[in-house]
């Protein structure tokens, strides 16, 4: 049994069709398309039942689909464990945050790709929470605060924040002096978080309203510059914002406590190799 066709096998079942397994893969879907059908061949079983909007596991796919799973992942760290020091090989898809990830994150994947030319890296830049298990990612950066999840985290930096309004809006409203005052302004938020604030060691949380949402830290900066409401929002993406006095800190009694900057994985006992190498790198960077 070929192990590019098993794989393959995995990937269209995560991603559920044809088409976006190929796009993982980077290879065409008449590849794809190819390797499954030799599969099939040669278990003497149908594993997909093609569909309309993609591929939908059979009965015996289902089953064959999790021993698939193990089976490549064993495969994985073994090919770890013999290769040479340093040298690392195939895929690394990575899910990043959009605000983050161009500015400062792609310098740390581009200097992994230039450490080792035979890795081929992935990342997709997104502010919506990603699915990497279900979208087959070996790894996402997170930032802020971690909520409880099957997935392990490990802590690679620190990330400042602020909470930000125009001088335009603090005329028009008036500044809130403790997290109780946010309840009544208009605050721009991503969704229906909670915001943290820190009174001497105790941390306030409070769920600020808003009728402005938007989930990608820039948009909120540029509705916070128009003078929408008040933002909270991490020091890079208003830095040059308040030196100009496009914006001003708002509520400095009460600040916000310091969030991180995660790398998170799928359950397993051991992170692979890549996982652990992109990790110490970010750490470099960050820690």
């Amino acid at each position: 049994m070929d192990f590019e066709d098993l794989r393959t096998f995995v990937d269209v079942a995560d991603a559920g069709g044809v088409s976006a397994a190929a796009r993982r893969l980077g290879v065409s879907k008449s590849i794809v398309s190819r390797r499954l059908f030799r599969l099939e061949a040669e278990l003497g079983v149908q594993l997909l039942a093609r569909t309309t909007r993609g591929a939908a596991l059979t009965e015996a796919g289902v089953t064959f689909r999790e021993h698939a799973a193990r089976v490549r992942a064993e495969i994985d760290a073994a090919l770890e464990t013999i290769l040479p020091a340093g040298e690392l090989r195939g895929r690394l898809r990575i899910a990043a945050p959009l605000s983050l990830g161009p500015t400062h994150l792609a310098p740390v994947f581009a200097d992994m790709a230039l450490r080792h030319p035979l890795l081929h890296v992935q990342a997709s830049y997104s502010d919506r929470f990603v699915d990497i298990i279900g979208e087959g990612f070996d790894c996402a950066i997170r930032v802020g605060y971690l909520s409880d999840s099957n997935l392990i985290a490990r802590r690679v930096g620190a990330l400042t924040g602020t909470l930000v309004a125009s001088p335009d809006y603090i005329r028009a409203h008036g500044a809130p002096e403790t997290p109780d005052d946010l309840l009544s302004h208009q605050s721009l938020m991503q969704g229906t978080e909670a915001w943290q604030f820190m009174d001497g060691d105790k941390v306030i949380s409070i769920h600020p309203q808003g009728r402005f949402k938007a989930d990608n830290g820039t948009a909120l900066v540029v509705a916070a510059v128009a003078g929408l409401g008040i933002a909270w929002l991490p020091d890079h993406l208003t830095k040059s914002y308040l030196d100009s006095g496009a914006l001003v800190g708002v509520m400095s009694r009460y600040p916000v406590p310091t969030a991180g900057i995660f790398v998170v994985r799928p359950p397993g006992q051991h992170p692979t190799r890549k996982v652990r190498v992109l990790t110490e790198l970010l750490i470099e960077r960050f820690g």
